[in-house]
């Protein structure tokens, strides 16, 4: 296989007599990226469409995974009720975790008073216990259920509504 080997290509006048050359590629270096071309192809095919791997498959594996080492608690599984052992463990999880914020007497401070008549989420039992699950991001509250757990959600809410007992109708 005979390759015209350096081959000027003539424009020397126009590029202030630098002589330009058209030498083609080395056999191994067109070898090399045909080779490369072919098998990112063939890759591409394979790991699309033939070995069904996706971001999504292995994400949904992490989770189902996870479930099975975490699983998820229900909110079912613990009743709500204000009695007076839910009331006192509550106030010992809100001076711990609400204090700073909602202040000691629930009067308010960076958080919303909660010992007001203007409940802006809700006052029933059902919203305050979504509340402190959920949080409110926009505000800065977090979402305390995954941190506390149901039990411990349930004698918060049961703390502050005891302490606004004649605001929800207890």
């Amino acid at each position: 296989m005979s390759k015209e080997t350096n081959r000027v290509l003539g424009h020397a006048d126009e590029a202030d007599g630098i002589e330009e050359y058209d030498n083609p590629l080395p056999d191994w270096w067109l070898g090399l990226l045909w080779f490369t071309v072919i098998w990112a192809f063939g890759y591409g095919v394979w790991y699309h469409f033939i070995s069904d791997r996706s971001q999504e498959g292995k994400l949904a594996a992490e989770m189902q995974a996870a479930e099975l080492r975490w699983p998820e608690q229900a909110m079912a599984e613990v009743s709500f009720a204000i009695t007076p052992e839910a009331v006192a463990a509550g106030e010992g999880i809100y001076v711990q975790n609400c204090l700073m914020c909602h202040g000691g007497d629930l009067e308010g401070g960076i958080g919303v008073a909660l010992n007001d008549d203007e409940w802006i989420h809700g006052g029933e039992p059902e919203d305050v216990i979504r509340i402190i699950n959920e949080g409110v991001p926009e505000k800065g509250m977090l979402t305390w259920g995954p941190i506390l757990g149901p039990e411990k959600v349930n004698q918060v809410a049961a703390y502050v509504l005891s302490k606004n007992a004649e605001l929800v109708g207890e």
